[in-house]
């Protein structure tokens, strides 16, 4: 799944050890995906199982959750000599927020009044955390950035959000947004061109259709395996993709039909995958 606090890409190439980074963004998607809809709850060893089956060597494991719960996402608790590792309510916000964006991303498609959201933020170098920040927060929101200092996005409902950022961040008093139409002889392809990296994009889904359009499972575990991956892949197109309107994409824009994709081999794994799930709770819950 996705985060707020962890939308970059972080997936590896088939025999390539996973960092740390995208081990704790598969403990992250494990946790949303199986843990998060039940109580919340793992042991470890089911953890450290399910870390393994993706390549995660069992010392990487354990740390990466102790490092998940030092961030305050995971808490345990200890049941004689086995330990239970329980989402904290910072933890299950984040799972929820990101279960959401995930599955509701390109579900639908929206229509468009015509009207642009645009914001002037303009942060001095010498707070560089804080323009950092922006820029995840206003990403995450699909805002693009055509020149220093400005964010559009064709989304006018967006307008609390961004609002609600800017006031987060301190830059209410610093910050300017208005909602409008574009003016006459502004060519909105430019714009777009400027403010997001579409060809990027467009060979990200290439790939991600490539990669899984043909691909077939014969077990549990490697449906499991299959499900976290698809999910890993899936997880980076909400942050890189701000799903513009049909009226400003190309008639042959890839979105939609990986994302058809994506629910489809989901739906095609998700029982065998869950099932590979409480195999791997009930193992590690019998070892003493």
């Amino acid at each position: 799944m996705t985060t707020k606090a962890d939308t970059g890409r972080a997936t590896t190439t088939v025999g390539e050890r996973p960092t740390a980074a995208s081990a704790r963004a598969l403990l992250l998607t494990i946790l949303g995906e199986f843990a998060h809809p039940r109580d919340g709850s793992a042991w470890t060893g089911t953890l450290v199982s399910a870390l393994a089956a993706l390549g995660v060597e069992e010392k990487s494991a354990r740390q990466t959750i102790a490092r998940t719960a030092g961030q305050g996402l995971v808490a345990s608790e200890r049941h004689g000599r086995r330990v239970r590792w329980q989402t904290t309510p910072e933890g299950r916000t984040l799972l929820a927020e990101g279960t959401e964006r995930i599955y509701s991303f390109l579900r639908s498609p929206h229509t468009w009044d015509g009207e642009w959201l645009v914001v002037a933020a303009a942060v001095p170098e010498s707070q560089r955390a804080t323009r950092h920040k922006l820029r995840t927060r206003l990403t995450w929101l699909g805002l693009g950035c055509p020149t220093p200092g400005m964010w559009i996005i064709p989304d006018a409902h967006k307008e609390a959000e961004v609002q609600s950022t800017l006031a987060d961040l301190g830059l209410a008093d610093r910050a300017f947004a208005w909602v409008g139409r574009r003016a006459a002889g502004t060519d909105p392809a430019s714009l777009i061109d400027a403010a997001w990296d579409l060809a990027e994009v467009r060979a990200g889904y290439h790939d991600f259709m490539v990669d899984f359009a043909d691909r077939t499972v014969d077990s549990d575990e490697e449906a499991f395996v299959a499900q976290v991956e698809l999910i890993q892949a899936w997880r980076h197109f909400p942050f890189v993709d701000p799903d513009l309107p049909a009226e400003l994409l190309p008639a042959d824009w890839p979105g939609p039909q990986a994302a058809t994709l994506f629910h489809t081999l989901r739906d095609r794994w998700h029982r065998r995958a869950q099932r590979e799930w409480e195999r791997l709770e009930q193992a590690a819950g019998e070892r003493t």
